[in-house]
C-alpha cells in the first residue's frame, strides 16, 4: 500500500510540476508536503489497525467467552456509555447443521439442533455477526427461553454452565496491503469454535468481526 501511494504521489507531482508556473513553485511544494504527510498517516493507521486486530483476535482465542471479550473491548475503546453487548436477531432461514457439525456436537442425526444468527452490537456499532448451532437439550429451559425470546448474547445466557471454547479456526479477511483502511462494516477476521461444558459440546459458533471494532470513541 505504501509503495502504491508513493508511486501515485510521484506521478501526481510530476503532472503538477508540468502544469504549475515557476511563481507557484512554493505552493506546489506545500501541496507535495501535505500529500506526503497524508500518505505517512495512512501507513501509520494501517499498522495500528493491524495491531488492534491482532490484539483482539488473540484475546478471543484465549478466552472462554467472546461476549465478555467484546464488552471489555467496547469499554476500552469508548464505543458506548453503556458497554453492554446486545444480540440483535437476524431474520432468515435456518442453516442446517450438517453431518460434520453434528459429529463435532456429538449428537445423533435426529437430535434437535437449533440455529440462531445475531449481530452483536455495542451502542450503535455492530462489532460482529455470529451463527450459533446449539443443542437445546444440553441447556436449561430458562436458557432456551432467553435465546428464543430475548436479545441476550449467547455467552451471557450460558455463563452458568462455565463453558470452555475450543477454537477450530481463525481466518484473516482484511489485508493491510490491499490499500486503504477498513470501514466499520467491512469484515476483518472470522473465528470458528465449539463450546463445551464439562467436556460435553453444546454449541458451535462462526463469528465474523467487523471494522467497527477499530473505532475509537470517548473514554
Amino acid at each position: 500500500m505504501e509503495r502504491t501511494a508513493t508511486r501515485m504521489l510521484t506521478v501526481g507531482l510530476a503532472a503538477l510540476g508540468a502544469a504549475v508556473p515557476p511563481a507557484d513553485a512554493g505552493s506546489a511544494r506545500a501541496q507535495a508536503a501535505g500529500a506526503a504527510a497524508e500518505t505517512g498517516r495512512e501507513a501509520q493507521d494501517g499498522s495500528e489497525a493491524r495491531a488492534l486486530i491482532e490484539t483482539l483476535s488473540a484475546r478471543l482465542l484465549a478466552a472462554p467467552s467472546a461476549t465478555a471479550v467484546l464488552e471489555a473491548w467496547c469499554a476500552e475503546r469508548g464505543l458506548s456509555h453503556d458497554p453492554r453487548i446486545v444480540a440483535v436477531r437476524v431474520p432468515g432461514p435456518d442453516k442446517l447443521p450438517g453431518a460434520a457439525r453434528r459429529e463435532r456436537l456429538a449428537v445423533s442425526p435426529d437430535e434437535p439442533v437449533r440455529y440462531r444468527r445475531v449481530r452483536l452490537t455495542c451502542g450503535t456499532h455492530v462489532l460482529s455477526e455470529a451463527d450459533n448451532w446449539y443443542v437445546p437439550s444440553r441447556l436449561t429451559s430458562a436458557m432456551n427461553a432467553a435465546l428464543d425470546g430475548t436479545q441476550a448474547p449467547f455467552g451471557h445466557v450460558v455463563r452458568p454452565l462455565g463453558p470452555s471454547r475450543r477454537n477450530r479456526s481463525l481466518t484473516m479477511l482484511w489485508r493491510p496491503e490491499s490499500g486503504g483502511l477498513p470501514g466499520p462494516g467491512e469484515p476483518l477476521f472470522s473465528v470458528e469454535a465449539v463450546l463445551t461444558a464439562g467436556g460435553v459440546p453444546f454449541c458451535e459458533v462462526a463469528e465474523t468481526y467487523t471494522g467497527a471494532v477499530l473505532i475509537q470513541g470517548e473514554r
